[in-house]
Order: structure tokens, then sequence, then C-alpha cells
């Protein structure tokens, strides 16, 4: 097949829905693959069809090979699904078993063909740089508030916070609101009654501030991408209304210099 048909082909819309719906039966079969009932009935069945579907996944990337060439592994998507279908290919026997379990991976490959789960992934790389700050922050008072625990209530409490390893971990169960009152703080308020002006500025500050901050960063960042690929798309548009224009002003030329 020419480079320039196959490249039509592998950009057509029912190519990637066919991938599409290739990978959603793929992830059906491999979840199947975890029961011991429907292994034992249809074993087989599924393992032909994760080995065809892993096989239509190989060409597909041969082929994209043969029409990007060089230029393949510029496109961080086109890397992410070699990377999916290279685990899968790795020999998954003896030490290298637990491979087996990575499979699941390729279920990710929707991501790079559905357009909308690529900008919500574009967003959160976008935001990383961002949530540098506020993690470190986090960090910070994480810190701040472990060695203050440890101090506080390490002697009467010491497998919650008996050293700044553990205080880190109650506070961290505290933060994420799971079962921070009756099952942390209020034993310890029964010994130390006035522990909640410790404990209530610390939830306020880390629970509903410095997480806040996370979500303000990741939002911020998937509208810029959002509005970036409004832009391209945008752009591509009247790249091609421009291209009909010339092509008409081509044809209208054509027809004036027969008519002549």
């Amino acid at each position: 097949m020419p480079v320039d048909a196959l490249k039509t082909l592998i950009e057509s819309r029912r190519f990637e829905a066919a991938i599409t719906a290739l990978i959603v039966v793929n992830a059906i079969t491999l979840g199947l693959e975890t029961s011991a009932g429907a292994m034992a009935r249809f074993g087989g069945l599924l393992a032909a069809l994760d080995t065809a579907i892993l096989s239509v996944f190989v060409l597909e990337l041969l082929a994209r090979f043969t029409v990007y060439r060089g230029s393949f592994f510029r496109d961080p998507w086109r890397v992410f699904d070699f990377l999916v279908v290279a685990i899968a290919l790795m020999p998954a026997t003896g030490n290298l078993s637990v491979l087996r379990a990575l499979r699941i991976l390729r279920v990710l490959r929707l991501v790079t063909v559905v357009p909308s789960l690529r900008r919500v992934v574009g967003g959160l790389v976008a935001a990383v740089p961002g949530m540098g700050s506020v993690v470190l922050l986090l960090g910070l008072v994480f810190y701040v508030f472990a060695v203050m625990a440890t101090k506080l209530f390490g002697e009467t409490f010491p497998e919650w916070f008996g050293t700044l390893g553990a205080s880190a971990y109650s506070l961290f169960q505290i933060m994420t609101l799971e079962s921070w009152s009756m099952g942390i703080v209020r034993p310890v308020m029964e010994v130390h009654p006035y522990s909640w002006v410790f404990f209530i500025p610390f939830i306020v500050l880390t629970s509903f501030a410095v997480l806040n901050l996370f979500i303000g960063i990741i939002v911020s960042a998937m509208q810029e991408e959002h509005d970036a690929a409004t832009s391209q798309a945008r752009t591509d548009e009247q790249e091609q209304i421009l291209a009909e224009l010339r092509a008409l002003r081509e044809d209208v030329r054509a027809l004036k210099a027969r008519s002549d």
C-alpha cells in the first residue's frame, strides 16, 4: 500500500473508531481474565482475543512507523502507545510474571484516541509546574505541624504521634478527613482537652485551603488547554477555508484563460 494511502487510512475517523472499539473489547477481556469462572469456561477464547487484538495494535504501530518514520517519536502520544504495546510484548514468565498485570495498561490507549481525554491529560501535565509550589507549601505545613504534634502528644499517644513519621502519617489521615474525629482527635481530646486548638486550624489550612489551590491550578490549566485547542481548531478551519478560496481562484483563472 502506498504511504499516502496508508496515512489516509490511519488518520481516518473510521480507523480511529475501530481502534477505540478494540481497546474497549480488550479492556473487557482483560477484566474477564481475573474471573476464575470466566477463565474456566472461556479461557481459550479470551487468550485468542487478547493475542489477536495485540497483533492489530502491533500492525497499527508498524503502519505509523512507516508513515511518520523519523517524526514518530516526536509525538508524545505515539511514544506512549509504543511503550504500552512494548510492555505487552515482553515475556511474562518466571521473574517477569508481574508484567502480565501491566497488560491492562493497554486500556490507557483510549487517552490517545479520544481527543477530550487528551485535553484532560494535557491540562493535568500543564498544571504540574504550578502544583510544585503548592506541594512545597503543603510539605512545609506538614513538617511544622508534625513536629508540634510529636512534642505535644507523643508521650501520651506514641502509636499516633510517637515519632515524626508517625505524626506525619496521622496528620495525613486527619487531612483526608478519614475517621479523623472519632478515630484520632476525640481520643486525644480526652487527655488533652484543648487539642482542638491544634487540629482545627490544621484541617482548615490543609483540607480547605491548600488542597483547593490544587483544584484551582488544575482548573486553570485545563481551561488554558481548552482555549488552546479551540484556537487551534479555528486556525485549522481558517486555513482550510483559505485553501478552498485559493482553489476556487485558480479554477476561475483557468476558466478565464480557456474563454480567452
